[in-house]
């Protein structure tokens, strides 16, 4: 086993994490809201926000950056949902949204991570990662993937981790030349990777337990954990 579970979830489906100073944000793809949890889990509060059928999370800026898929299968219909793939800049005391934009393929979206000023995203048409500005939000960098669905991300020094739930093995890419460095596949009975993120020199992944359209790659339990290398 590779996935090692660290506490019990707050919510029902943890699909995307980031860790800060102040601790762990979990986006809840089931109500949209986002938990800020401490290293034993513990919610420190709770963030409601405009996202839909939201999935990877980051922070930036001094800003929360969340990956809305428009359309939630798993929660009533809200006044603020597009039906379309957007990312989010919002308050990242209240969740009040600041600014919004289009996901850069016109799809939907899973991972997405902070990189010093740029926001790294994952695309689907054709399966991609993408740099963006966080100013303009315009395209700075494409890297081409095989693998498909790509999920949560995670920035290090000599690259970038990506999720392939599916497939479930996580694949660091060169952030320069797109080339694979390193990979981790995951073990039968493994929890399956939705979100990622990466807290001193450990991966974190979240299972949001949810198969989707895919009807594959489904434990049958939410989870949060470390990934023991």
């Amino acid at each position: 086993m590779k996935t090692i579970e660290q506490f019990s979830t707050p919510c029902e489906m943890p699909n995307g994490l980031q860790w800060t100073d102040e601790g762990l944000f979990i986006m809840d793809q089931k109500t949209d809201n986002v938990y800020v949890v401490s290293e034993t889990g513990d919610i420190i509060r709770k963030i409601y926000t405009p996202t839909a059928n939201g999935s990877g999370i980051t922070v930036g800026d001094g800003y929360l950056w969340t990956a809305s898929n428009g359309h939630s299968a798993s929660r009533p219909k809200r006044s603020t949902d597009t039906g379309l793939g957007f990312i989010y800049k919002l308050d990242l005391m209240t969740g009040e949204p600041v600014d919004r934009f289009r996901t850069p393929d016109g799809g939907g979206i899973h991972g997405i991570e902070w990189d010093n000023g740029k926001i790294w995203v994952t695309a689907f048409n054709p399966s991609a990662l993408y740099l963006l500005d966080s100013n303009d939000f315009s395209i700075i960098k494409k890297i081409p993937v095989t693998l498909p669905r790509l999920h949560g991300l995670a920035k290090v020094d000599d690259g970038i981790w990506c999720a392939h739930t599916t497939d479930n093995v996580i694949i660091k890419y060169c952030t320069d030349s797109g080339e694979e460095k390193e990979t981790i596949r995951l073990d039968e009975g493994d929890a399956y990777i939705h979100g990622l993120s990466i807290k001193d020199g450990e991966l974190w992944y979240s299972d949001s337990n949810f198969a989707g359209k895919h009807g594959t790659a489904i434990l049958g339990k939410p989870e949060i954990g470390k990934i023991k290398i």
